[in-house]
């Protein structure tokens, strides 16, 4: 392979890293006839109701741009946060998945205690596993809990990376994550980049999320109660009115990369 192949599909360190795409278009392939089935009855399909494939292939994509960006840039691009974390922070990590940026934080802040949080009793599983194995439990806890139950700490932050748009009550999820928080407490949104009109988001990564939306994000949200189905390319401006109706007084477009809005949520 030529050294620009292997940066982007065989190095996984690598900050251009795509090599996981293949698990989830495997993922999308082998759960078509429940995806089919969905767009005919509109009922949706949950996110546990998935192949293994998906769950593995979207903790090793996103894993990219967390390794990369998320404690170098981020965090410190969040009003006085990375020095709340280093004194000793509370942290919840709602839809952590296989807990990766939970594990990254942790790694970064050995002073604060991270909490993750997901529906899906085998991602957690194998989230405490890492955990473990990379010498975190004593700070690190995995638990299985919704995003409208998981328990308040007054936290000092709440992070949703890439998984608010995938829920069916997105508002009601940040109503609770407002009761969760600390008086000074913070909100880290990390959504799929996307402008607020469908034309410009005509583009090579907007036309990619479209499609992880139809085949992902959307069912999984109809699979739930209420089933906003706010999509992967929601924009800033739905996602602030989705802020705003959850409680929270201010939003702001903290950074961005090609891939992902960093929204900050403050009460």
């Amino acid at each position: 392979m030529l050294p620009e192949q292997i940066l982007a599909l065989a190095d996984e360190d690598s900050p251009v890293f795509l090599g996981a795409v293949g698990s989830l278009v495997s993922a999308t392939f082998l759960d078509e006839p429940k995806i089919s089935d969905a767009f005919k009855t509109g009922k949706g399909v949950g996110w546990n109701k998935r192949s293994e494939c998906l769950f593995c292939g979207t903790a090793r994509f996103f894993r990219t741009s967390y390794k990369h960006y998320l404690v170098q840039d981020w965090l410190p691009a969040l009003a006085g946060v990375v020095d709340k974390l280093k004194r000793g922070a509370k942290v919840a990590d709602v839809g952590c998945g296989h807990g990766v940026s939970t594990r990254l934080m942790a790694e970064a802040f050995p002073n604060s205690t991270f909490y993750g949080f997901d529906y899906h009793d085998g991602s957690i599983e194998t989230a405490r596993k890492a955990a473990s194995e990379a010498g975190l439990s004593g700070r690190l806890q995995f638990e299985v809990h919704s995003a409208k139950t998981f328990p308040a700490h007054a936290y000092d932050l709440v992070c949703f990376f890439d998984c608010l748009h995938d829920m069916g009550d997105p508002i009601g999820a940040l109503h609770h994550t407002r009761s969760t928080l600390a008086d000074d407490g913070t909100c880290l949104l990390i959504e799929p980049f996307a402008k607020d009109r469908l034309e410009d988001n005509l583009n090579p990564v907007g036309r990619v999320y479209y499609a992880a939306s139809t085949m992902v994000c959307t069912p999984a949200s109809l699979d739930q109660e209420v089933g906003l189905a706010l999509g992967a390319q929601a924009g800033e401006a739905r996602l602030r009115e989705v802020a705003l109706q959850g409680g929270f007084t201010r939003f702001r477009r903290a950074a961005e990369t090609p891939f992902n809005l960093i929204l900050e949520a403050r009460p």
